[in-house]
């Protein structure tokens, strides 16, 4: 019997045809490109996120270059990012002509390491030749970076914080979402994303006004905005998108995914608990088997967009978990730091041992939010079968 790795029919078929409704009023409202359900979709995200705005965008990737353009990071500039990450994180800075440096990670959550953040960011100015301007903390798998401690540091330096929250959006510490401490936190609604849709999509959440306007002109080619009409910079009673008072770019979120988006945020959050109870259960489980279970402080909640575990034999039991029928997932088996296309920029100081340890050990095994628990058991039985081999 095949098992999915991410179910995402089962999700569909939950709903019972509500996205197919949404889709179809959304094709014969005829309102393709930032139609109403986009605004809805906005809405309804930003009051779920705790944020005054939340934009549309293209992708989660646009979503992440969109506020380095708003505070005019270039040339010169550091971005402070965790090298243990997908791609998209450290793409965006070398498009603004910036350097990202690389800093390593926390070995019990696998996010931005506070202590080594603050250790790279020094270093850096000691040595002069750029200018610390913004850090990007990634919520990996799902679960919230430390951002009381990540803000602090940012605070002390006078660094902006982005959240990358593509894999964790809904996680929360304390009952709070990331845009609690950061200026904006980014996401992506990649069909695979615990909020996903079906095709590609993004949104960035902030609660400052100006800063909002400002992403809103560049996500739309540099078009005037209220602020700059408020500020006697432009006179202009056309469409807005008409005067550029910036050099934008195109990064909407199509009228059909919004409408998709619309009826997965509301069963939203009863699935980052359904997604609780089942990475629970994989822990109780697995824990005797395996070199680590995921570890979520107390206090904070994660969506796991992923269930990964450590195996001193990780290659080995990947194979084996694939000959029982068992989907798996090995997620930056390169960090980016060794990459060939990054690999001449910064490390932070203090190196990334924690992260080149992660890469050979670390498998994700299935997580979806309609896992049954005799699927569960199938996954759990097999991994335990290949742990007790002599």
């Amino acid at each position: 019997m095949s098992m999915a790795f991410i179910d995402l029919q089962a999700q569909r078929k939950r709903l019972n045809g509500k996205i197919e409704a949404a889709v179809a009023e959304a094709v014969t409202g005829g309102a393709w490109v930032m139609g109403p359900q986009v605004r809805q979709f906005e809405a309804d995200l930003a009051a779920f996120g705790q944020a005054k705005h939340a934009l549309g965008c293209a992708n989660g990737t646009d979503a992440l270059v969109l506020p380095l353009m708003a505070w005019g990071v270039g040339a010169g500039d550091a971005v402070f990012c965790p090298s243990f990450t997908f791609t998209a994180t450290a793409e965006i800075v070398p498009w603004v002509q910036a350097t990202p440096v690389f800093v390593d990670v926390d070995a019990r959550t696998y996010n931005l390491d506070p202590v080594k953040l603050e250790a790279a960011i020094e270093a850096v100015k000691a040595e002069g030749r750029l200018t610390p301007r913004v850090v990007i903390a990634v919520d990996l798998f799902g679960q919230p970076a430390d951002y009381p401690a990540i803000r602090a540091v940012c605070d002390r330096h006078g660094l902006k914080l982005i959240s990358d929250s593509a894999q964790g959006f809904g996680c929360t510490i304390g009952g709070a979402h990331p845009l609690k401490w950061a200026d904006v936190t980014t996401t992506s609604f990649f069909p695979a994303k615990p909020l996903g849709c079906y095709g590609d999509g993004g949104a960035v959440l902030t609660n400052d006004d100006d800063l909002a306007q400002e992403m809103d002109s560049y996500r739309v080619h540099g078009k005037v905005v209220a602020k700059d009409l408020a500020a006697g910079a432009a006179e202009f009673a056309h469409d807005p998108k008409y005067l550029a008072m910036r050099i934008g770019m195109n990064s909407r979120l199509d009228t059909i995914q919004a409408a998709v988006l619309i009826e997965k945020l509301k069963v939203f959050a009863d699935e980052i608990e359904w997604r609780n109870r089942i990475a629970a259960r994989y822990n109780d489980g697995l824990r005797p088997h395996v070199a680590a279970v995921p570890d979520v402080p107390a206090g904070n909640v994660s969506n796991w967009a992923q269930y990964t575990i450590e195996h001193a034999d990780r290659d080995g039991l990947a194979a084996h978990l694939k000959d029982q029928g068992v989907p798996t997932a090995v997620y930056y088996p390169v960090p980016m730091h060794l990459q060939p296309a990054y690999a001449h920029f910064p490390r932070g100081a203090g190196g990334l041992t924690v992260t080149e340890r992660l890469k050979d050990v670390v498998i994700s095994l299935p997580m979806h939010a309609d896992l049954d628990e005799a699927t569960q058991d199938r996954v759990i039985a097999a991994v335990a079968s290949f742990a007790g081999r002599a």
